[in-house]
């Protein structure tokens, strides 16, 4: 799936309806693009559609995680790999439990250790396209790795659909 997103609000609704298309298996959503690419809005737009306050995220880059429960019960773990070296620092940050069933897993430069994160996740570059003449819109192209996250694909991209109409 390949989507222009023409504001950081887009992007954010965006995100906001990837949570709500995520079942309560969980899942692990790789964020992959340059600074500034808005990998963090997304993640804030996913808190938001777990029904949590999206100005409460912050790109955890110097403390590597941030977690969340959402009313009703559901979590949001938000990882930044920028600063993380190894695989073993990143299960010594607790890693491991967040890969819980249930548990809506975002991780920002994941292509940094991709061989630390489980097969089956949903795999976002996000990039600006024209930074020049369009600095607000995100460029998206989504991949799905695995059954899980082909599902959760296939109902995000319909719910898309259905919200442009």
């Amino acid at each position: 799936m390949q989507r222009i997103f023409p504001s950081p609000e887009a992007t954010r609704s965006a995100a906001c309806a990837l949570a709500r298309a995520v079942g309560p298996e969980g899942l692990l959503v790789a964020l992959v693009g340059p600074l500034g690419a808005g990998k963090t809005v997304f993640a804030k737009g996913l808190a938001e559609g777990l029904g949590l306050d999206p100005a409460v995220v912050a790109s955890p880059t110097f403390v590597i995680a941030s977690e969340y429960t959402a009313p009703g019960g559901r979590r949001l773990a938000h990882v930044d790999l920028y600063r993380v070296e190894s695989a073993a620092e990143l299960e010594a940050a607790g890693f491991l439990d967040w890969l819980e069933p249930g548990v809506l897993l975002a991780v920002e430069w994941a292509d940094r250790l991709p061989d630390a994160l489980p097969a089956d996740r949903l795999e976002l570059r996000l990039s600006r396209p024209d930074a020049e003449a369009s600095p607000n819109s995100r460029s998206l192209q989504a991949k799905a790795l695995g059954a899980k996250a082909e599902g959760a694909l296939a109902r995000w991209s319909a719910a898309l659909e259905a919200a442009a109409g």
